[in-house]
């Protein structure tokens, strides 16, 4: 396995759309491995292919204190169950050390495919639903910074921007 590096905000490479994983093989199998460790080590709960650079639909996530529930999800697809929301306080390895309230369903549905390509669906609530939206908003280019208003977005931005300009002397 190997650490990949994680893309932050604001590089262009996180607005691409990814592409759908046309077969689940060997290559893909190892890029689930390598995002979990990349994850793990950041540490994180959640990580989309897109935020290591890979514009594949494939997400990595768990919740999980101890590491013990890894998920995998190809291909996902959600369908919103009720539109009642929550808010979460959300953050993210592509924009360290920021956090801001984001507003999403509370109840979804998900296709997906599993690390050997088998088709699966649950129905989360809460955290776990919440998580999954937001990696999935990376694979569509999106971030969780385009859900809070332009002057807060512009704020994280200069200071990520200072951030990498300073780390590059």
């Amino acid at each position: 396995m190997a650490l990949l590096p994680i893309l932050e905000f604001p590089d262009p490479r996180l607005r691409n759309v990814a592409k759908p994983v046309t077969e689940v093989d060997a290559t893909i199998r190892k890029l689930v491995d390598d995002m979990f460790e990349t994850m793990y080590e950041a540490p994180g709960i959640g990580l989309a292919a897109t935020q290591v650079n890979v514009h594949k639909r494939v997400v990595v996530i768990d919740l999980s204190e101890d590491k013990s529930q890894p998920l995998v999800f190809i291909n996902p697809e959600i369908e919103v169950l009720d539109q009642e929301t929550s808010e979460y306080d959300e953050g993210c390895l592509s924009v360290p050390g920021f956090y801001e309230t984001v507003v999403r369903p509370g109840h979804i549905r998900v296709k997906a495919l599993d690390r050997d390509g088998n088709a699966f669906e649950i129905e989360p609530e809460g955290l776990l639903a919440v998580c999954i939206q937001h990696e999935l908003d990376h694979l569509n280019g999106k971030l969780f910074v385009d859900h809070i208003s332009p002057f807060k977005r512009s704020r994280i931005r200069s200071k990520l921007e200072k951030k990498h300009k300073a780390e590059a002397r």
